[in-house]
C-alpha cells in the first residue's frame, strides 16, 4: 500500500469541521496542546468570526487540529506515507506529521509565523484572490504590485499585493477571468513577506528539525527531499516567495501513490488533486466520520 497526505492552508477552516475529532483518544494530546497554544477552547475559537481572518487565531488552529486528526489516523494506517506535503501554512504541520519536529513545536512554529506576518505588513491594506481561466502573464501585466503568491495551474493561481492594485487586475480582467476572495487578511508568499521569512529563518533553525520518515514535497521548491538544511530554508523562503503548489502535486504524482488523504477543513486541496489527477482517488478527511472511516478508505486503495 501507498498513499500520500496533503495539509489544508488557510481559509477552509470552519466549526463543524472533524466532528469525531474530540471523541479520538490519539488526537487529545495534540489537543490539549493546542488549548495551552491559544489560551481558549479549540472549537469555541473555530466557531469565531474573527477566526477566519485573524492570522494569529488561524494558523495555530490549523496546524493543531490536523495535526490531532493525523495523530488519530497515523497508527491505523501502519506504514508511512509515500509522500507529504502542505499548502501555505499547512506545511508547518506536515513537516510535524513527517516527524521533523514535534506537534508542540509545530503550534509555536505556526503562532510565531503569524506574529511575524502580521508584522511585515503592520499599516498596509493587503491581501489575496484567486484567479482562474487566464494566463499568469496577463493578470502580473494588468497592474503593477500584484504578484503571484501560489501558481496552481498555468491559468489557475492566488495572486496578492495591496488591495488597491487587486482591485485594478479586477476592474482591468473582470469580463476574461473568474475571481475569487481568498479569507486571509494580507499578501501571503509575495515580497510583502520577505523581512517576515528572513526573520522566521533563524525560528525554524531553532526548531531542532530532525529528518523527516517520508519525503516532503517543499512549497519553495516544488520538489522532494528528506535533507534538514534543505528544508530549513525552504519552510521559512516560502513566506516571501511564490507557492509552487502545482509542481507540488506533480512531485506527489511522480511517486505513484495509490491515494491522496488530505488532513483539514474543507477539501479544496482534494478538489485541486482531482482536477488534474482524476485517475488517482482522492479524498479528505473532513468527508468522513470518524478516523477508523478514512483509514479503511485508504487501505482499500491498496
Amino acid at each position: 500500500m501507498s498513499y500520500a497526505v496533503v495539509f489544508s492552508g488557510q481559509g477552509t477552516q470552519h466549526p463543524g469541521m472533524l466532528p469525531w475529532l474530540e471523541d479520538a483518544a490519539e488526537a487529545r494530546p495534540v489537543l490539549a496542546a493546542l488549548e495551552d497554544c491559544m489560551g481558549q477552547d479549540w472549537r469555541t475559537l473555530l466557531a469565531a468570526d474573527a477566526c477566519r481572518a485573524s492570522n494569529a487565531l488561524a494558523q495555530p488552529l490549523i496546524v493543531g487540529t490536523a495535526l490531532a486528526a493525523w495523530s488519530a489516523l497515523r497508527p491505523l494506517l501502519g506504514q508511512a506515507p509515500e509522500v507529504v506535503a502542505g499548502y501555505s501554512v499547512g506545511e508547518v504541520a506536515a513537516f510535524a506529521a513527517a516527524g521533523v519536529y514535534t506537534p508542540p513545536a509545530a503550534l509555536d512554529l505556526a503562532r510565531r509565523r503569524a506574529r511575524l506576518m502580521d508584522a511585515a505588513v503592520q499599516g498596509h491594506d493587503t491581501g489575496l484572490v484567486a484567479i482562474s481561466g487566464i494566463h499568469e502573464a496577463e493578470v502580473l501585466s494588468a497592474a503593477p504590485g500584484v504578484e503571484c503568491a501560489i501558481r496552481i495551474d498555468p491559468d489557475h493561481g492566488i495572486f496578492g499585493g495591496d488591495r488597491k492594485a487587486l482591485a485594478a487586475v479586477r476592474e482591468a480582467l473582470q469580463h476574461r477571468a473568474q475571481f475569487k476572495p481568498i479569507c486571509v487578511a494580507l499578501a501571503s508568499h509575495t515580497s510583502w513577506m520577505r523581512s517576515a521569512a528572513e526573520a522566521f529563518l533563524p525560528v525554524v533553525q531553532g526548531a531542532g528539525l530532525r529528518p523527516p520518515e517520508s519525503p516532503l514535497a517543499l512549497n519553495a521548491t516544488g520538489t522532494t527531499s528528506r535533507q534538514v538544511p534543505v528544508l530549513v530554508t525552504a519552510l521559512a523562503a516560502q513566506l516571501g516567495q511564490t507557492v509552487e503548489w502545482g509542481a507540488c502535486m506533480a512531485a506527489i504524482a511522480e511517486r505513484r501513490p495509490a491515494c491522496v488523504i488530505e488532513i483539514g477543513g474543507g477539501n479544496a486541496l482534494a478538489r485541486m488533486w482531482a482536477a488534474r489527477y482524476p485517475e488517482v482517488p482522492v479524498r479528505s478527511l473532513d468527508e468522513f466520520r470518524s478516523a477508523e472511516g478514512a483509514a479503511a478508505w485508504v487501505l482499500r486503495q491498496g
